[in-house]
């Protein structure tokens, strides 16, 4: 492969220079596989601290239950905590991850989608915290609700941490990604596949698909869970409308003034 010469410039579709050195694909691989070493560092370097932190998640994410957790095979507990500390190392180094993925995207966009996307990277950490904040503030009430159905001496839970830590991290996901939606639709609307019109026009059938999506991802069959999602998404679309429509004025209003 013939390397490319040291002046050769990335341009940008008005033909003007953006600055930066057009890479070959064994250099896109090295920096590809630079950034993944460093965010599994990080990910690595976060596990280690969520080890020492994963009791008191234990014991903080237990509190809706009254009774012992059990496990049933003689590696349940230490799984257990493998796995809190790995959710935990990941959340650590989620900001460093994003970062990198920026960094080795960024260099192939224009000025004017790198100014477009740049604002959507810290706010997708934003919506998956407060998916998950939510979740957490819920869960006690769900808990209750699911529990309150046992017989005392007939029916009674013997809940496995399994169980319900699979549960725990179901919901917290599910609130978490659900949350990502403005951001999808924001991009949607850059490629053109969605307009300001178009999600006004959907309102009626989004309110009803969001409470459908609410009933189907959220785990447990409690009515809590998918209301307050519900509840939650509906004002984040009619917010996302808002930002469609005032992103469609400025991308005009830049459009005109190049012209």
């Amino acid at each position: 492969m013939l390397a490319p010469r040291p002046d050769t410039q990335m341009t940008d579709p008005s033909g003007e220079s953006t600055g930066e050195k057009v890479m070959t694909v064994v250099e896109h691989l090295g920096e590809l596989r630079r950034r993944i070493v460093i965010a599994i560092l990080a990910v690595a370097a976060g596990t280690v601290v969520g080890w020492f932190l994963a009791p008191q998640a234990v014991a903080l994410l237990k509190g809706p239950i009254s009774g012992p957790l059990v496990f049933t095979a003689p590696g349940g507990a230490l799984f257990l905590l493998l796995k809190l500390a790995l959710m935990i190392g990941v959340a650590l180094a989620a900001p460093v991850m994003l970062y990198q993925l920026w960094a080795f995207v960024s260099p192939g966009l224009t000025p004017h989608e790198r100014r477009v996307a740049r604002p959507w990277v810290p706010l997708a950490l934003l919506f998956l915290a407060l998916g998950i904040g939510i979740a957490y503030v819920i869960l006690p009430v769900t808990a209750a609700f699911l529990l309150s159905f046992e017989i005392p001496g007939v029916v009674e839970p013997l809940i496995t941490v399994d169980a319900y830590f699979g549960f725990v991290t179901t919901m917290f996901l599910a609130f978490g990604l659900v949350m990502q939606f403005p951001i999808v639709l924001v991009l949607l609307s850059k490629v053109g596949l969605v307009s300001v019109e178009r999600l006004r026009r959907s309102r009626r059938y989004v309110f009803v698909g969001i409470f459908v999506l609410a009933v189907v991802v959220t785990p447990g069959g409690d009515p809590f869970s998918p209301t307050i999602m519900a509840l939650v998404m509906y004002p984040l679309y009619e917010l996302t409308i808002r930002l469609v429509a005032r992103s469609t004025r400025r991308d005009q209003e830049e459009h005109t003034v190049e012209q």
